[in-house]
């Protein structure tokens, strides 16, 4: 089968890979002519483990073909799936300038009979209007059916998610244009939920709200847990035993970040207002999340008496989460925001997202090449993001380079006991 992705980032890039590498041409439209270039010989334009080498395999089979012309790959494709950013808007609403725009282009290139279907988090609603766009700009003769496959990839994930995933979700408004998603998605082994473009559209805002509400449910229970003198982590076990709940993200931290969970949780917020229902659940959620991250500074603060100025803080971790390069609404920048203007001097390292946190941490910063480098002369290291590399490093030698042994954990990767035991002072979220 010939299809067609219209964008290349985490979601495009990753489904247009893993579909030719199943065996089908695959179109991608971008419009950044260095990042098409840097794509066309094979090399990807971020990092997520795996993908290098599937996407130069299938560059160099001729099945993985990427263009600046929509005409390019639209004319050939039987199925064309927007894959295009939709952030939030200053009232949280999701902004879809760019979908609406892939469709007005996919339109006026249409021929014969197509299926487009929207990958992309979007609100209930915007599949029909992609629906009129196209209608309005499409050739005569050409005809079309709307779909809805949102995608639920994990970044550091998303290779295995795209191969394996929990369920495939396929919104249709005809009999034909399901039939052909359904022969697309036949060689990947998961269960396929059938449904109308409303319900799948709504379905990716569920269930990334729902993952979001146990991250911040963890974090208000360490809150809770700091005050009683529990330890969150024994009660989150307890509690995750229970095969009704899961321990799957009930884990405290400085809240969650990412293109995903934070977006995501203020369009369902936003949706349920434009329908007059105050989802009080989810502002709820979000407002625990910022209370995370603020949390985790105001212990930082508290060790040093309110104020970390004159301090170094070396911060280990900058990503959002680990196994990705990501820095978009990363825990880290609002970390590092308030120590800096707190007059603290910040080292930080991070294994590959140094290079994209420039671009978004305020001047000042001091980039390190190792988590030890970072500890130099730092009065306290803060581990924010939750690398495996983090797991396995020599406390004694880290301990050698700080002034001052103080440790916060902000993922809760170490044993208290151990790390006073090593001489260090310890914080964590939600334990003593």
């Amino acid at each position: 089968m010939t299809i067609s992705f219209i964008g290349h980032g985490y979601v495009g890039l990753v489904t247009a890979a893993i579909f030719a590498d199943l065996g089908n041409t695959v179109w991608v439209v971008g419009r950044n002519k260095e990042k098409i270039d840097k794509l066309k010989r094979g090399e990807a334009t971020f990092y997520e483990p795996g993908l290098s080498e599937i996407v130069k395999r299938n560059v160099d089979a001729g099945r993985l073909l990427f263009t600046l012309e929509y005409k390019s790959a639209v004319v050939p494709s039987e199925i064309i799936f927007i894959c295009v950013g939709t952030p939030p808007k200053p009232n949280g609403e999701a902004d879809l300038t760019e979908v609406y725009n892939a469709a007005r282009d996919i339109g006026k290139n249409l021929t014969g009979y197509k299926v487009v279907s929207v990958k992309s988090t979007v609100p209930p609603g915007t599949n029909k209007k992609v629906a009129e766009i196209i209608e309005k700009v499409k050739p005569s003769g050409s005809s079309f059916a709307i779909a809805s496959c949102p995608e639920f990839l994990r970044q550091g994930q998303a290779v295995g998610d795209t191969m394996h995933p929990h369920r495939v979700v396929i919104g249709t408004t005809s009999d034909r244009a399901q039939k052909l998603l359904i022969d697309l998605h036949k060689p990947i082994d998961t269960k396929l939920v059938l449904c109308n473009v409303e319900t799948a559209e709504l379905i990716k805002y569920a269930a990334n709200s729902m993952l979001s509400i146990k991250i911040s449910f963890a974090n208000a229970l360490a809150f809770l847990s700091e005050k009683v003198g529990a330890d969150v982590e024994k009660v989150l076990e307890g509690v995750g035993l229970d095969s009704r709940i899961g321990r799957n993200f009930l884990y405290p931290g400085v809240g969650y970040g990412g293109s995903c969970f934070p977006k995501d949780v203020k369009a369902l917020i936003a949706i349920a207002r434009n329908y007059d229902y105050d989802f009080k659940l989810l502002r709820a959620t979000d407002e625990i999340n910022d209370e995370a991250r603020i949390h985790f500074i105001k212990k930082i603060q508290g060790h040093f008496g309110g104020s970390v100025k004159g301090k170094k803080i070396a911060m280990l971790g900058l990503s959002f989460k680990p196994d990705t390069d990501d820095m978009r609404f990363a825990p880290s920048i609002t970390v590092i925001e308030a120590l800096l203007k707190d007059g603290a001097k910040v080292s930080a390292y991070d294994p590959v997202a140094i290079e994209n946190a420039k671009k978004v941490l305020p001047d000042g910063v001091i980039y390190a090449k190792s988590a030890y480098d970072a500890a130099k002369n730092a009065d306290a290291v803060a581990v924010v993001t939750e690398w495996n590399e983090f797991r396995q490093l020599d406390m004694v030698k880290l301990a050698k380079e700080l002034e001052g042994r103080v440790l916060f954990d902000g993922r809760n990767m170490y044993d208290p006991q151990s790390m006073k035991d090593l001489g260090y002072v310890y914080y964590g979220i939600g334990r003593m």
